[in-house]
């Protein structure tokens, strides 16, 4: 049976986390942590592997120092630690599953875990296809 999780690689329990409003931007758009991260420039799911190994106190002070760099959505230049607590609380814990084990060793290196293999399928359909394509008859029939 093929691996659910193949076009999306990424553990389930950060969703709840990644996908949290953190307020409004100028244009009164919801503004959600993986944009927030993003837009600071970070992988949204390896920094959310990285807090959850850090510990809920932890990973609740690096929110808060994130929070407060993000100019984006006004509301939280003084709202900040209350949102960086409260999102906290929305972390799984780090004992709950191997797939965070596995998120949080795939964030270290940068890439996910099963991404070598889809690209190994990918580089033999791509050599398949230009064989069928340019290696079929001969030259000029």
């Amino acid at each position: 049976m093929a691996d659910p999780n193949v076009l999306n690689p990424h553990p389930p329990e950060f969703e709840r986390f990644l996908y949290a409003c953190v307020g409004e931007d100028r244009n009164g758009s919801v503004v959600t942590v993986l944009s927030t991260l993003a837009r600071l420039g970070f992988d949204p799911w390896q920094e959310a592997a990285e807090l959850v190994t850090l510990g809920r106190d932890a990973a609740r002070a690096r929110l808060e120092t994130l929070l407060a760099q993000f100019r984006d959505v006004p509301t939280l230049r003084s709202d900040h630690e209350r949102v960086a607590r409260d999102l906290s609380q929305l972390l799984p814990e780090s004992q709950t599953s191997g797939s965070l084990k596995r998120a949080a060793a795939g964030a270290s290196d940068g890439r996910s875990p099963k991404s070598g293999g889809i690209w190994n399928v990918l580089v033999i359909i791509f050599l398949l296809v230009q064989m069928f394509m340019f290696g079929g008859s001969g030259a000029g029939e």
